[in-house]
């Protein structure tokens, strides 16, 4: 993310599964990646908006899991 050193975590959803993801946050930013390609992409967002995209899927009735 940016060029900076980040501790990758893997999703407490993940469990087993093959189909995970890994978020790392900083100050201000938070990252997600796919665990099984770690060197590839980064989706990159505002620590305001993925703490926004994080409580509305708690209280989402429709998530899928």
């Amino acid at each position: 993310m940016g060029g900076k050193q980040v501790e990758w975590r893997e999703s407490s959803y993940s469990g087993s599964q093959e189909g995970c993801v890994e978020v790392a946050l900083t100050i201000t930013r938070a990252g997600v990646r796919d665990s099984k390609h770690p060197s590839g992409p980064v989706l990159s967002f505002s620590l305001s908006a993925f703490k926004a995209f994080l409580a509305r899927q708690s209280f989402n009735p429709n998530r899928v899991e």
